[in-house]
């Protein structure tokens, strides 16, 4: 079978991966945005934590999280993953009151999250957190290394035989694939969205963190008011993504668009209407000379950034959730908040040297949870996993691949299906 999929973040590079294990021909087109989410992904796996009213939305992660260690040995390479665990902190000991009574519910079925336990010295285990905090340690919590992963998962499928093909892809009405030249302009991001997205407010609670407040899910993911305020209601379309003569055919028996925030106006010439829309996360990292960050554990606050480190001294810190549209910048407002409550929880990075930005763009499916099934009897999508890409994607690509094969799913994708 010859399957075309559309986006080479992680969830097509993970499509591809298992596309290609099963003996599929595999074409991968790479549009080359700036703002994928791949790229801007802190690396938190950690699924257990969060959507605690909502148990699809939980299963789909939880089955994410639970699939990296098969997925490390396939590629047999070093994609940044390891078992850090989590510190969930906050100032009062109580606010962990509510996560830990979650995760005594779900342990029995996620043994793989360890035993919890409370932390009497968080600095520790990340020396430059706050004195004031009380913590617990979730010892199965993992970082990983986004790009790496969908790197690997690319280099295992041209070695099967894929191809991975640089072009916009445009889809006909009847989900034939033309495949049209980047514009040279791609790369400074100005060849998606008429000025900076869809409009005000547009999916606010929804998508990454549905909401969240007060005894909901624990990572910070309510969008920055000023942000909200400051969107323009420009719509964005194909026509802004510049396509360039009439498209080359590409043959395919079956398309999956896994094109992240940019799936909606992929998915538009077949008629259909796809509320998915981006939301943007501006993240930084930071280097600490001298210091082995590489076995710190992922620090979770109540409220605010979440941090992690890396190996090379690395720490990253983030992220700013920001409704803005088609907009990947870096902006002194987004590093401000970032800095301002990174410091807050860890007042020890106040030396620590800045050394890269990143913006990404994550996929919002506007009704609320990740959007994953067929379109029509030749496209298949599978998108909006939000904040949770890098703990989903690979295993959403093996859903979607299933599903282009017309295999049975791992999991029962009801609950994600488009509405």
């Amino acid at each position: 079978m010859r399957v075309v999929v559309i986006g080479s973040g992680i969830v097509g590079a993970g499509a591809a991966y298992h596309l290609s294990r099963r003996g599929a021909s595999v074409t991968v087109v790479d549009a080359g945005c700036q703002g994928g989410a791949t790229q801007a992904g802190a690396g938190i796996v950690c699924p257990w934590v969060d959507h605690p009213e909502d148990d699809d939305w939980y299963r789909l992660t939880r089955e994410g999280a639970r699939a990296y260690p098969a997925l490390v040995e396939e590629l047999g390479e070093d994609i940044g993953y390891a078992k850090v665990g989590a510190l969930l902190v906050a100032e009062d000991p109580v606010d962990l009151e509510p996560v830990r009574t979650l995760l005594r519910r779900r342990h029995a079925g996620a043994p793989e999250m360890g035993d919890v336990v409370d932390v009497d010295s968080p600095t520790e285990l990340f020396p430059p957190l706050s004195d004031n905090l009380s913590a617990l340690l979730v010892p199965g919590a993992a970082r990983v290394d986004g790009c790496s992963v969908r790197d690997a998962l690319l280099r295992a499928c041209v070695a099967r035989g894929a191809e991975v093909r640089t072009g916009i892809a445009a889809l006909t009405q009847d989900g034939q694939v033309l495949l049209h030249p980047a514009d040279a302009g791609q790369g400074e991001g100005q060849t998606v969205g008429q000025g900076e997205g869809r409009g005000e407010g547009q999916g606010e609670g929804q998508g990454e963190g549905q909401g969240e407040g007060e005894g909901r899910s624990w990572r910070q993911a309510t969008p920055l008011a000023a942000a909200r305020a400051s969107a323009p209601a420009a719509p964005a379309g194909l026509e802004a993504l510049r396509l360039a003569g009439e498209g080359v055919p590409v043959e395919a028996d079956m398309v999956i668009v896994a094109a992240g925030a940019w799936t909606g106006e992929v998915c538009r010439p077949l008629g259909v209407e796809l509320p998915v829309f981006p939301r943007r996360g501006q993240i930084l990292h930071a280097t600490m000379e001298g210091v082995d960050t590489a076995w710190w554990p992922i620090v979770l606050p109540r409220v605010g950034p979440y941090l992690l480190g890396f190996p090379d001294s690395r720490v990253v810190v983030g992220a700013t959730v920001e409704d803005v549209g088609f907009s990947p910048r870096v902006t002194m407002g987004g590093l401000d908040e970032v800095i301002e409550a990174g410091l807050r929880v860890a007042p020890g990075l106040f030396n620590a040297t800045v050394t890269e930005a990143r913006a990404g763009l994550r996929p919002v499916y506007a009704p609320g949870r990740a959007l994953i099934g067929r379109l029509t009897d030749r496209v298949v999508v599978a998108t909006g996993l939000s904040a949770y890409g890098l703990t989903a994607g690979p295993f959403t690509g093996e859903i979607a691949a299933a599903l282009a094969l017309g295999e049975t799913p791992p999991i029962d994708i009801t609950p994600y299906a488009p509405a």
